[in-house]
């Protein structure tokens, strides 16, 4: 699958009810409206009324015809959302133009009830040119440091994104700095376990091998000098990195120096929510609308 079939496999869905949180500028505005003009969802915007309306007249937008719910500031647009979510008046979240940690917060409180058995995680899907699929970066947006217990976790939803896009069984590789199991890089002894965790069961649907660097993960011509050999190892779909820090260069350098385009959705909620950055371009909010339909319909939403 590549980057440009996401929108075309969810055609035909009935547009998602989303909550899109403080839309104050006009690129995030704009995100949404293009989505709802595809047919992707059906916005309902959550944020000062007046900062809204400027926005729109900034961008020369249209909201006319668009739920609007009218609150003071974004710290109450992110808890007012997730409460129209907890009251299942919309089925997901969009993140506008406020910070992702303020969002977040309103997410993950406990009298949201939004919470799942799951660990939260984000993930990037990235079409990236010269690559023959979609790559899928987790996670690079949440969680800073994960557990061990919590990358299980990472990996699983990004397993089920793929099932939802109709990825049968993803290669999953499980990045480092090397490839063999050493004691003084811990990401390498998380990454057995992980793959340990698959030959049980506790992680399900998907092949997976690690540790692997960058290179030997996407790159059949490094596994071959290296001697190694997987069926995940040069043709990986998701990359696991072993934290935050090195998950969001990792995206952002393949977005700004290598051309990628980039789409990203947080899973792990009892809704699926659009988490885009503020510099994001109106077509990669379009597409994180269509992996979120993709995700609440699949699941029976």
């Amino acid at each position: 699958m590549r980057y440009r079939d996401i929108v075309p496999l969810a055609r035909g869905l009935a547009p998602l009810r989303t909550a899109v949180v403080h839309p104050c500028d006009s690129e995030s505005l704009a995100g949404a409206l293009a989505a709802a003009r595809s047919g992707l969802i059906e916005p309902v915007l959550v944020g000062p009324r007046e900062k809204i309306a400027r926005a729109a007249r900034a961008g020369r937008l249209s909201i006319a015809g668009h739920e609007l719910v009218d609150v003071a500031h974004s710290h109450a647009a992110a808890a007012t959302a997730a409460g129209l979510a907890r009251r299942l008046r919309v089925e997901a979240l969009m993140k506008g133009s406020l910070a992702t940690h303020e969002l977040m917060a309103a997410v993950v409180a406990r009298e949201a009830g939004l919470r799942t058995e799951r660990r939260m995680s984000h993930v990037f899907a990235l079409g990236v040119p010269r690559v023959d699929r979609v790559l899928f970066i987790t996670d690079a947006a949440l969680n800073v440091q994960p557990t061990l217990a919590q990358k299980r976790d990472v990996v699983q939803n990004a397993v089920d994104l793929a099932h939802r896009l109709g990825l049968g069984q993803p290669r999953v590789a499980v990045l480092s700095a090397v490839e063999t199991v050493t004691d003084t890089l811990p990401s390498t002894l998380d990454a057995a376990a992980l793959c340990k965790m698959r030959e049980r069961g506790q992680i399900t649907g998907c092949l997976i091998d690690g540790p692997l660097a960058f290179d030997n993960a996407v790159s059949t011509k490094a596994a071959a000098a290296k001697h190694i050999h997987s069926p995940v190892a040069g043709r990986a779909d998701v990359l696991v990195v072993p934290s935050l820090e090195a998950g969001n260069m990792l995206a952002k350098e393949l977005q700004y120096l290598a051309g990628a385009r980039s789409a990203g959705i947080v899973l792990g909620a009892r809704v699926p929510v659009v988490l885009t950055s503020r510099a994001d371009s109106t077509e990669s909010r379009r597409v994180s609308c269509a992996l979120a339909l993709r995700v609440a319909r699949a699941a029976g939403g």
